[in-house]
């Protein structure tokens, strides 16, 4: 998704405001689990796009190197890369804020919109310029 957003040309996305407003939250995949798990949620990870028509997903940690992860670390994923580079993990309705340890960011610029929309929140997650996130 984030590369249709990049380009900025998809005829269905009618958001056109390009990847730097665009932030990342990262979390400890453990740490998601071990909460889902305590709290009754579901939670998976797909070996593609979840939003795909077909998709594999897996409920196991033992299932992670089933995921394609040259695909995943690749900066360039186009053909044989282009499935595995859209593995994802899910948590079904909500995730929680406590959990997120570190937003990533594009650049400087986005930086203050963060920090004023965590003002006066307990829990505030390092904020890193992550350009290798991005296209």
């Amino acid at each position: 998704m984030l590369y249709l957003i990049y380009r900025a040309n998809h005829p269905n996305l009618t958001y056109k405001g390009g990847q730097g407003p665009i932030v990342h939250l990262e979390a400890d995949l453990h740490a998601a689990v071990d909460w889902a798990e305590k709290n009754g949620r579901k939670w998976t990870f797909a070996l593609s796009n979840a939003g795909a028509r077909y998709f594999e997903d897996r409920c196991s940690l033992q299932n992670l190197r089933e995921i394609n992860w040259d695909a995943v670390a690749a900066n360039w994923w186009q053909g044989a890369f282009e499935e595995g580079k859209q593995a994802e993990f899910l948590i079904e309705r909500s995730f929680p804020w406590s959990l997120v340890e570190r937003i990533g960011i594009h650049s400087q610029g986005i930086a203050p919109k963060v920090a004023a929309a965590m003002q006066g929140a307990a829990h505030r997650p390092k904020v890193e310029i992550r350009r290798e996130w991005y296209y």
